[in-house]
């Protein structure tokens, strides 16, 4: 399996080409590879790995759906290759403000949550492990919008409940002592 997860993340690597995270001069990488280890602490489902290493390849790259499945089809199987997509079909952002200019971030947020609510279990477990990363960066290094983020992760994970629990729990308690390490 680990050969299989160095290949995946080759690939996100790849297609995240030379995107930074927002806050630090690292690859983008790092990011994917965080939230597959704190999934992985739950789980060894070679899907939800997969598409924890590939959560944003669809949102922030010019990849496409078909050549994540191409490239997959060459290392899992073909349920494992639907199952990832799906999982990371449902992990991309829909209400992003290219798509949707005339609706303000509030209205954006709010029809992303209700879309959320409706995600698979193993979707909301590895958004559980993407709010503990994105937070802790956010609550560190910008500490002007972290409190609107903050407040949206908190609101996300309280309608979020359906993925693994004590990952949960481990993503609430991150992001409440974000917000308290503001004050």
């Amino acid at each position: 399996m680990d050969n299989t997860l160095k290949k995946i993340t080759s690939f996100s690597d790849h297609a995240h080409g030379d995107q930074l995270r927002k806050y630090s001069p690292e690859r983008y990488i790092v990011h994917p590879i965080r939230v597959m280890e704190t999934v992985r602490k739950y789980t060894e489902d070679i899907t939800i790995l997969a598409a924890a290493l590939l959560h944003d390849v669809l949102e922030d790259t010019p990849v496409r759906k078909e050549e994540v499945r191409h490239f997959l089809l060459d290392i899992l199987t073909v349920q494992q290759t639907e199952k990832t997509i799906k999982i990371v079909v449902e992990l991309t952002d829909v209400y992003v403000r290219k798509n949707y200019p005339s609706m303000n971030r509030r209205i954006r947020k709010a029809k992303e949550l209700d879309r959320l609510k409706k995600i698979s279990p193993e979707s909301q477990t590895i958004k559980y492990a993407d709010i503990m990363d994105n937070s802790m960066e956010t609550a560190e290094h910008d500490p002007d919008f972290a409190p609107v983020y903050l407040r949206e992760s908190l609101t996300l994970l309280r309608h979020l409940d359906k993925g693994n629990a004590a990952l949960h729990a481990e993503a609430v308690k991150v992001v409440e002592d974000a917000i308290r390490s503001l004050d």
